[in-house]
């Protein structure tokens, strides 16, 4: 599909880097398609270097002969973005924004171009195993909506909301997720120490428990036919009066499930504070 056409990369970062590899990664674009555009010569010369893009610190450049646009900038340098990008967006060109917190109506007023795609990825997209959750504007094509999921599936699974309130609950839950699994994994590690294990001994149990874990779940679910609830593996590894019933109950009486419940509340409240500073910044004019 993007064999004919161009898509660049408004902000070459972590996330940036992620998409274009795994676009050249399952050849769903080939690198003479992609174009990376940011202030920092040496970053683009990096990426250059490593996957044959081209590159160029001038972001309306890169956009006016763009099919796709692509925004992967920080939050707090969007709004400087969208400035210098108004008018260089072709009219037919679909915009596909990552940027956490940006509500579609705001892109659509700084950039003055109705056809926009908001998206959600999380960190494991980096290695082709994320998830992103996305949405569209009404004046986004059909086509469009294949480009836009050819991209982000290159990424990992990828998920079309028709609502963009469930971007902020995806923020909250997928998007943030992985600081929540780290932070977990890194609290059984400290355990390990605490209980005598040398660090890298305990990191490679608790490693591999996790992944060993999720991958049976997956497994069981691909030999079902059918998801079923976590509660029942929970309840197989619990034997009647066992360590994991000890454990468990610990974890129960501290708190455990209502804190990970406020953590990811808190983080979905945020998301929604985000949005609605950046609504306070916009202009009143909506495009349609």
């Amino acid at each position: 599909m993007f064999t004919n056409k161009k898509i660049a990369f408004i902000g070459p970062g972590a996330m940036g880097e992620a998409m274009i590899a795994g676009l050249i990664r399952q050849e769903v674009a080939p690198a003479q398609a992609l174009v990376a555009a940011g202030p920092r010569q040496k970053r683009l010369d990096q990426l250059s270097k490593a996957y044959g893009v081209g590159g160029t610190t001038n972001n309306a450049e890169a956009a006016a002969g763009a099919d796709v646009v692509v925004l992967s900038v920080k939050p707090q340098r969007l709004d400087a973005v969208l400035n210098g990008l108004k008018g260089a967006v072709k009219p037919e060109a679909l915009v596909l924004s990552i940027v956490a917190g940006a509500p579609i109506e705001k892109i659509q007023i700084g950039l003055e171009h109705p056809s926009i795609v908001r998206a959600m990825p999380n960190t494991p997209a980096q290695i082709g195993e994320g998830i992103s959750v996305w949405t569209a504007s009404a004046t986004v094509n059909e086509e469009q909506h294949e480009m836009a999921s050819q991209i982000l599936g290159a990424l990992g699974e990828e998920i079309y909301m028709e609502e963009e309130t469930y971007l902020d609950m995806a923020t909250a839950l997928s998007g943030t997720g992985p600081a929540y699994v780290f932070l977990f994994m890194e609290a059984l590690v400290d355990s390990g120490v605490h209980l005598g294990f040398p660090r890298r001994i305990a990191e490679q149990l608790v490693t591999h428990t996790v992944r060993g874990s999720v991958d049976f779940y997956l497994k069981l679910m691909q030999d079902n036919g059918s998801s079923m609830h976590l509660a029942q593996l929970r309840n197989q590894v619990t034997s009647p009066g066992g360590t994991s019933a000890a454990a468990l109950y610990y974890l129960e009486k501290a708190g455990f499930r209502t804190a990970v419940s406020r953590a990811i509340w808190a983080a979905y409240e945020r998301s929604q504070e985000l949005g609605r500073e950046a609504k306070s910044h916009a202009p009143k004019d909506v495009i349609t």
